[in-house]
């Protein structure tokens, strides 16, 4: 049967608007020298504004004027109780937006982040160090900041996203994949990235050897693990983990990248397509990075990934067969299953994009060897 073709062929895009203004160094860790936080993203909500300064940098305090009547003895000035300190909250979720005709999209389930400013490289993953930093996540249970697109993207409402942590408690971290054709096609993301941006793979394969990370760009990835966006609902100690490891593998790759391939990889080269407004190399790779921190530095986090509606609708039977196949084949570390999905998976990819596509990239995407993650 001749497999349906799309018109994008479900490439995922970044969120190309402008990120925030300055980039948050994380944590750092005892004895390492202390990044000063950046301001809070502003944040459309009465309840989130900053209380005004005066110019000495103090918040403006009113003063009781005491009584001048001499028939009132003088007694000690009565303490004001102290006060309770604010419960914590259980979830908060923002919703970025760019523009002001894009809060009028937004759930009013979410509390609206206004993101405008500079653009930044790495995008939402500056935003996710900046909100760690600042006030408006203090003892949260559960925060994340999620595209203005999402419902869009995922078919899923505000309170669909509640619904399911509240069915699920007791996760660190809670993420999705919008793109489930993707689960179903390739090994992993990485060999998906080889359909999307020019020299990817050779580009990823020197940033993983700068950055001292296992080559991971062939091995057949659950779709249990798949996430093709930044759309993450986590705990403190999911942020307090997985934000310095991400900081730290892009400074070892920094230090130790030829100049040459640095150069390329913060380039537009990989917006070839202007498809992205222009974005490097750089938020494709760290997004793609989140499976690889969840089977080492995050292996001990729990983590449930979110049941979607719409992108689930769109996938059709061969699709559906092809993840349980893959899938399958990794569960039992089956090498002739695997070998089956493959040649499947190819038959369906040549039907799916046609000759040109094939011979440009089928090649590239299916590697010789079998190996699971």
């Amino acid at each position: 049967m001749a497999a349906k073709k799309k018109s994008n062929g479900g490439q995922p895009t970044a969120e190309a608007p402008a990120a925030p203004v300055a980039r948050a160094a994380p944590a750092t860790k005892a004895g390492a020298p202390k990044a000063a936080a950046e301001p809070a993203p502003a944040i459309a909500s009465p309840a989130e504004e900053p209380v005004a300064a005066k110019p000495n940098g103090h918040a403006s305090v009113a003063k009781a004027v005491p009584s001048r009547s001499k028939a009132a003895p003088k007694k000690a000035a009565a303490k004001a109780p102290a006060a309770a300190p604010a419960p914590p909250a259980d979830l908060k979720v923002f919703q970025i937006y760019f523009e002001p005709w894009q809060r009028d999209l937004l759930d009013p389930a979410f509390v609206p982040l206004d993101n405008r400013g500079p653009a930044t490289e790495l995008l939402e993953f500056d935003l996710f160090e900046r909100l760690s930093l600042s006030t408006h996540v203090e003892n949260v249970k559960l925060w994340g900041a999620l595209s203005w697109r999402f419902s869009e993207k995922t078919g899923l409402t505000g309170a669909d996203v509640k619904k399911q942590i509240e069915d699920h408690p007791d996760h660190d971290i809670y993420f999705c994949n919008p793109y489930p054709i993707h689960e179903a096609l390739y090994h992993n993301l990485w060999l998906q990235g080889e359909t999307a941006h020019p020299r990817f793979l050779e580009l990823v394969r020197a940033f993983f050897a700068a950055a001292g990370l296992p080559d991971d760009s062939q091995a057949i990835l659950p779709s249990a693990l798949y996430s093709s966006a930044n759309f993450f609902v986590g705990s403190p100690a999911f942020w307090s983990a997985y934000l310095p490891w991400i900081r730290a593998v892009l400074s070892r790759a920094e230090a130790n990248l030829p100049a040459e391939i640095r150069r390329i990889l913060h380039s537009a080269s990989a917006d070839d397509r202007n498809i992205h407004a222009g974005q490097s190399y750089m938020p494709f790779i760290v997004e793609r990075l989140f499976p690889l921190f969840m089977r080492t530095a995050g292996r001990e986090l729990k983590g449930f990934k979110f049941k979607l509606t719409l992108p689930e609708e769109e996938i059709n039977v061969h699709l559906r067969l092809l993840r349980e196949m893959k899938d399958m084949a990794g569960q039992t570390k089956n090498v002739w299953l695997a070998a089956c999905w493959v040649n499947y998976r190819n038959l369906y990819l040549q039907q799916y994009h046609g000759r040109e596509w094939t011979q440009k990239y089928l090649r590239a995407v299916t590697p010789t060897e079998i190996k699971f993650a």
